[in-house]
């Protein structure tokens, strides 16, 4: 069985027009996942992931990162990715304004919440770097390339600036696929009473110079 060509799905950036649409993708993406299970409430679960990951594009993606969709056969997006980039930064009033809002969100898992940012952001390399903040793919929508294609524009202008990337994940299934793009594991982490986090680093590619 051949794999799936990336090249044929359409990745576009995009801004606020699509960020009702991308929270829904990533909400529908991460519901499951060990880390939003752990930290976010699950009495109306889904809704509370919509409007955790609205406040990440809307108030942080958009206007200071990149915001990344990949568009599925039925037209609409099927997968989003959110990218800062160390050059641009984001005011702390955005991240004081945006705490008790996603504390409000993540409901009676707030206190877990908080202590699993304290954890992960112990990981976090001290050198400027090119942050995935976060990447989700629709289940229906799985396996056919979309994870690496969302990806591959960010990660070719790391390449070329020379910018190392980083990641954390918090599922060990996503280890492998993260290797595939040149990442690896540089730490780890247990959060107490919760899942445990890899944080993963990438080592800019030298462009070729070959003729």
């Amino acid at each position: 069985m051949s794999r799936p060509d990336q090249r044929s799905t359409r990745v576009r950036r995009v801004g606020p027009e699509a960020v009702a649409e991308v929270a829904a993708v990533l909400a529908e993406a991460f519901d499951g996942y060990p880390f939003t299970a752990w930290t976010v409430a699950a009495d109306r679960h889904p809704d509370r992931l919509t409007g955790l990951f609205r406040l990440t594009v809307e108030r942080v993606g958009v206007p200071y990162g990149e915001v990344w969709a990949a568009d599925g056969a039925d037209g609409r997006i099927a997968g989003a990715a959110v990218w800062l980039w160390p050059d641009r930064e984001i005011p702390a009033t955005v991240w004081a304004d945006l705490a008790p809002l996603e504390a409000e969100y993540a409901g009676d898992r707030r206190e877990a919440m908080k202590l699993a940012g304290t954890v992960s952001a112990g990981l976090r390399p001290d050198r400027p770097h090119l942050l995935l903040a976060t990447v989700g793919v629709r289940p229906c929508a799985r396996g056919r390339g979309i994870g690496p294609a969302l990806l591959a524009p960010a990660l070719a202008e790391a390449d070329r600036t020379g910018t190392p990337a980083y990641l954390e994940t918090s599922a060990p299934a996503n280890l492998d696929f993260y290797h595939r793009l040149g990442f690896a594991v540089r730490a780890r982490a247990q959060i107490p009473g919760g899942p445990r986090v890899w944080a993963m680093h990438r080592v800019p590619a030298v462009p070729s110079t070959a003729t």
